[in-house]
């Protein structure tokens, strides 16, 4: 059963935006950090952004600051990423990544391992 549904990935242009979602039950989206991965062949899965859902605090990797944007929609037990001004080499898999955080910790973009659970993943192609 998959328990985190992304959506939203496809092909654009270099200096183009696209926008991902990745839908939730309420029991997994109450007090956890939602967290976006990507992941080229070859390397090691990357943390894009992440947000609390208890605090709604997001933070994001250092390379993507300013061009992506992590919100969470509480109603609808559903996190967002917003990428504008996307470039060549933001061309990877995307995934959804969720973990419990019933203390309103910071999230952590470091590990993946720390993430329990995981999207099917959506691609995000962008085209120089």
């Amino acid at each position: 059963q998959v328990q985190l549904v992304e959506s939203g990935g496809g092909s654009v242009q270099a200096g183009g935006s696209l926008g991902l979602s990745c839908a939730t039950s309420a029991l997994i989206y109450a007090s956890s950090c939602m967290a976006w991965f990507r992941q080229v062949p070859g390397k090691e899965r990357e943390g894009v952004a992440a947000i609390d859902t208890g605090g709604n605090r997001p933070i994001y990797a250092e390379s993507e600051a300013g061009r992506f944007t992590i919100s969470a929609d509480n109603a609808k037990n559903t996190v967002y990423l917003q990428m504008n001004n996307l470039k060549f080499e933001d061309t990877a898999m995307y995934y959804c990544a969720s973990t419990r955080n019933p203390y309103g910790s910071s999230c952590d973009l470091g590990r993946a391992r720390a993430y329990a659970l995981w999207g099917q993943g959506t691609q995000v192609t962008v085209s120089s």
